[in-house]
């Protein structure tokens, strides 16, 4: 299976697994082969992955589900309205989770990506 991950996801993805530990060095490698199963309905993102694992290596995550990365969301005016989340389950990606923590402030895959990306 190759992957076809809409832009917004991949963008996310890129950003939340920037760091250079092993764990999100090794999910990096999946993203090219991930592709999207379904979407919450609700409109927050929340993404559930299709990844074909016997194309790639598993993270050194252990068995089991593990939240791979956990991202707060800082608005331009320095609120924290919510958080993005990442899962692996046995090392493999599984999802990505939009989480509103906010009743004033919309969250959503769109605002995530904007809260997310560096100062220009």
């Amino acid at each position: 299976m190759t992957g076809s991950l809409p832009e917004d996801i991949a963008d996310v993805l890129d950003l939340v697994l920037s760091a250079d530990e092993p764990v999100h060095v090794a999910l990096r490698r999946q993203v090219p082969r991930l592709g999207v199963r379904s979407r919450c309905e609700c409109g927050c993102g929340t993404a559930y992955f299709a990844l074909d694992t016997d194309q790639v290596e598993p993270a050194p995550t252990g068995p089991g589900t593990v939240v791979a990365a956990d991202v707060q969301l800082l608005t331009e005016t320095g609120e924290c309205p919510g958080e993005v989340l990442v899962f692996a389950q046995g090392g493999y990606l599984s999802w990505l989770e939009v989480c509103s923590w906010s009743d004033d402030v919309e969250v959503n895959l769109a605002s995530a990506r904007r809260w997310l990306q560096p100062p220009s």
